[in-house]
């Protein structure tokens, strides 16, 4: 996340909540308490009207607001649902991004609306069985090969415990049976192949693209796995 990235998101962040102390704001862009200063002076000198509270925190006067986006309750609360999702099945690297999302949405809501939409995510709990274990933080490096169309190196362990160096085109991402899973094409297998996200050790984006102009349907993939019908 570049600086101006940043400065809206703090931005955001305020109008989304009445008072934000500034260790919440360093925890929440991944920054020191200091330069949550300089972005509060940076705003500033931008006319952006941020005022501070002793023992709550930092805030926005009243009367400024950002340029609206037109959200429905209905369309708020899927979000909220896909937070508590998100917050269950992906990883940090996922998270961090649902939550900077959700709070642009909070920020341009209704104060009424605002409240409910609080008290509906504190209604909103996942529980998984015990021996599902989230994958690493490799998701969202995934999701930007595969939108990119470019190639990834990764250290795998197979369900024997064999560990292998694997170069992979990845066609998508799948989720079945508690667990994320990589399929792309294997240059060491040359073929298809599912890779557990969880049993990969090490995973590095590479700048080379696509050997092949198509690729397998990620669809097609899964149809041929003939997994069982959910219920």
């Amino acid at each position: 996340m570049n600086r101006i990235e940043r400065l809206f998101g703090l931005t955001t962040l305020l109008q989304a909540k009445k008072y934000v102390p500034a260790d919440e704001l360093a925890a929440q862009f991944g920054i020191s308490v200091r330069t949550v200063y300089r972005d509060i002076k940076a705003l500033g000198e931008q006319g952006i009207p941020v005022s501070f509270e002793p023992n709550k925190g930092y805030f926005l006067v009243q009367g400024y607001f950002l340029p609206p986006v037109a959200f429905t309750p209905a369309e708020a609360n899927a979000l909220v649902l896909l937070e508590a999702l998100a917050a269950t099945l992906t990883d940090a690297s996922i998270q961090a991004h649902v939550g900077t999302a959700l709070s642009k949405v909070k920020a341009v809501l209704r104060e009424p609306d605002r409240t409910r939409l609080q008290q509906f995510t504190s209604s909103i709990q996942l529980h998984l069985p015990e021996y599902f274990r989230g994958p690493a933080d490799y998701l969202a490096t995934l999701q930007t090969a595969l939108a990119e169309r470019r190639a990834v190196e990764l250290d795998y362990c197979d369900k024997a415990g064999q560990s292998s160096q694997r170069y992979v085109e990845p066609i998508g991402l799948a989720f079945y049976n508690f667990a994320w899973h990589l399929i792309g094409w294997c240059q060491l297998r040359q073929a298809y192949r599912d890779f557990k996200v969880a049993r990969i050790r090490r995973l590095t984006a590479t700048s080379r693209l696509f050997s092949q102009a198509e690729h397998q349907l990620l669809t097609q993939y899964i149809a041929e796995l003939h997994l069982p019908p959910a219920g």
